[in-house]
């Protein structure tokens, strides 16, 4: 269950980063990628970018870090239980014994 909580925490900010991720394209698809007269091509830095978008960044990836990480410990944690509970059975438990943690 921890697993799949953080996997639709992840998929959760993955699909607003693509949200964030269209709305700076809508905001800056005014502004000349090629300059004509001197042939320079301009780019949008990250450090250009409005307070709220930026901030929309952040934290939607620091929310899929967090969301992967609870993913990936939760599939950890219940591979762990899973060896357990094997390791208890090839010694002869019964499955209706818990393997205490």
């Amino acid at each position: 269950m921890r697993a799949l909580c953080g996997a639709i925490i992840a998929a959760g900010a993955a699909i607003g980063l693509g949200l964030v991720c269209i709305g700076i394209g809508q905001r800056y698809s005014g502004v000349r990628y090629l300059d004509v007269t001197s042939n320079e091509v301009h780019w949008v830095r990250l450090r250009d970018l409005d307070t709220a978008l930026l901030i929309s960044v952040f934290t939607v990836l620091v929310v899929l870090v967090i969301g992967l990480a609870i993913a990936f410990v939760g599939l950890a944690y219940h591979h762990q239980r899973r060896h357990l509970e094997w390791h208890s059975r090839s010694q002869g438990h019964t499955p209706s014994e818990r393997v205490p943690m």
